[in-house]
């Protein structure tokens, strides 16, 4: 599992803890896996997982005997590296799978089955579907912690799959379970201030993945009176942050991140902002990934602030555009200017003294060249000025036009805030000069903007494959 450091520092102090609470629920199982093994799982350990998990299977002793069982192979996994628990996951995925010959048989016994014995036969097709590794992992639910520890360990499929496609069903299967388990009207929402407890407010830190907190000073601010922070939490993970948002409570669109992130700043009376800004969502779980709540928890998070400041107008976002430079810099065979805004760029760069390349008026093809040279000059304040509208135009393009798999939208943060049904209402200048901005979108930021009377409207358009809903500006 790649994590920030930080968050390697909280997992291991999760992973610390699970050991810790399951070490007296396996003592009665230690005696007959005493051997320490070792962290690469080789055959022979390996073997002894097969012994484990088929015990678990097979569920001898009552319920005290099973979650014996369980948190000691939980355990085990846990004290293996990144080769070992591949080798532990290949295991489970081959050999507790389903056995197709009794599913064969089912299947048989189906066809075969008048009206009196139909629904005996479908129990019994259902009952042989149903892989042997899915009640090895539902044995987890029932120890302390056992629901992250699941959450978890599919973070470490969606690693390991990429370099092991025999993992794939137990990949699959174990989002349907987890899906299941994180259904929306199971989770609840909490605001997040400054008296929130040290190690919550620590997993923010660890778990922003928009812009980073620098400091707890930093965090402060973030948490500050004209400020806000959402989460949702599963009972079953009181502690854990499954996805937060954070807003600034403002008066007018805000299109800078530096600036509204100030810390020098006093902060705004909340009671006089007229709208709210989204400007981060981050998913703290990477075991999460492909299970949504964040189109829920900005509408629950919207109907919250309605009702708090009745002063609200406007629910807004001020997103980064994360494939805009990427997608820019690829381009390379399409005509990305008019001939206009080719001659425009070539004037600036020629003002700022720099030579013409060869070819640089070509159409097509020198687009992007043409647009590299103009961005490495930006510091010059006429090249800035040429380059600004034509960058601000095909960053419209690109975030309202430009399709992907599936005709969503290419950009995965446009396509998040299209599909819960927001409108691109204006994209932002040198609205993020940070390192990671200038190189995601060169500085570009982009605000959707969240109608209520037309978040219907909006989300039944885009996924049908009409018109994204935009500003009228965008992409002129």
């Amino acid at each position: 599992m790649v994590t920030t450091e930080p968050e390697a520092g909280i997992l291991d102090r999760t992973f610390g803890n699970l050991r810790r609470a399951w070490a007296g629920l396996s003592d009665q199982t230690r005696q007959m896996f005493w051997k320490e093994l070792r962290a690469d799982l080789p055959d022979d350990d390996l073997a002894r997982i097969r012994t484990q998990m088929t015990e678990c299977l097979e569920a001898r002793g009552g319920e005290i005997s099973a979650r014996s069982r369980a948190a000691e192979l939980g355990r085990s996994y846990l004290s293996l590296d990144d080769d070992g628990r591949t080798r532990f996951l290949e295991l489970m995925a081959s050999e507790f799978g389903t056995d197709r010959a009794r599913i064969d048989s089912a299947v048989e016994a189906l066809k075969n089955a008048d009206v009196e014995h139909r629904y005996q036969a479908e129990l019994a097709l259902s009952v042989a579907l149903e892989p042997g590794w899915r009640q090895l992992l539902t044995r987890f639910t029932a120890l302390p912690e056992g629901v992250k520890f699941l959450v978890d360990l599919r973070a470490d499929l969606l690693t390991y799959n990429r370099h092991s496609s025999s993992l794939d069903p137990l990949t699959v299967d174990l989002k349907k379970i987890l899906e299941s388990w994180f259904d929306i009207a199971l989770l609840e929402m909490r605001q997040i201030d400054w008296s929130s407890p040290a190690a919550l407010l620590e997993k923010l830190i660890a778990y922003e993945a928009v812009h980073e907190i620098r400091s707890w000073a930093d965090l402060k601010n973030r948490l500050d009176a004209d400020r806000r922070c959402f989460a949702f939490f599963h009972p079953k993970m009181p502690d854990e942050p499954l996805i937060f948002v954070e807003v600034a409570l403002v008066s007018g669109l805000a299109g800078n991140i530096a600036e509204l992130l100030d810390e020098s700043d006093p902060a705004f009376d909340a009671s006089k902002a007229d709208t709210a800004i989204f400007y981060s969502i981050s998913n703290a779980q990477q075991g999460l990934g492909g299970i949504s709540f964040g189109n829920f928890l900005i509408k629950r998070v919207v109907d919250v602030l309605s009702h708090e400041l009745p002063n609200l107008r406007t629910f807004a976002t001020l997103s980064p555009i994360p494939g805009f430079a990427k997608w820019l810099a690829k381009a390379n065979d399409e005509v990305l200017l008019s001939a206009t805004e080719r001659r425009t760029l070539q004037r600036a760069i020629d003002a700022d003294g720099m030579p013409a390349a060869e070819g640089d008026e070509t159409p097509g093809v020198n687009d992007v060249r043409l647009i590299d040279r103009c961005l490495a000059a930006m510091d010059q304040s006429g090249v800035d000025d040429s380059l600004r509208p034509i960058l601000l135009r095909l960053c419209g393009r690109y975030i309202a036009e430009e399709k992907g798999r599936g005709g969503r939208a290419r950009d995965p943060v446009a396509h998040f805030h299209l599909s819960n049904g927001a409108r691109v209402e204006r994209i932002n200048w040198l609205g993020d000069t940070s390192p990671k901005g200038l190189r995601q979108s060169h500085g570009l930021m982009v605000n959707y903007l969240y109608k209520l009377s037309d978040i219907e409207n909006n989300h039944e358009q885009y996924v049908s494959g009409g018109p994204v809903a935009r500003a009228r500006n965008i992409t002129d």
